[in-house]
């Protein structure tokens, strides 16, 4: 899929203007590229912390049975000296 590039405007606090075109200039990036970055990070983030809510509900719904987890526990223990 071709992504096209499309011209927005955004209202930003100076102050954080400033560190953002302080980060760009660190980074070797121009403003936009690095509002793409940062916004495409954040996206990722917070869909992941939807796949994470969905399993924690997934899991409050149906918990794991003892008989379940109890294996791994007791594969994972150190042995007896």
């Amino acid at each position: 899929m071709e992504s096209t590039i499309v011209t927005i405007q955004v209202v930003l606090d100076a102050k954080l203007l400033r560190a953002a075109d302080l980060a760009a200039k660190r980074r070797k990036l121009n403003r936009s590229a690095l509002i793409r970055q940062a916004l495409a990070r954040h996206l990722k983030h917070l869909h992941e912390l939807e796949l994470e809510e969905r399993d924690r509900r997934g899991y409050l719904a149906q918990p794991q049975r003892e008989e379940e987890y109890r294996i791994w526990e007791d594969a994972a223990a150190w042995p007896a000296l």
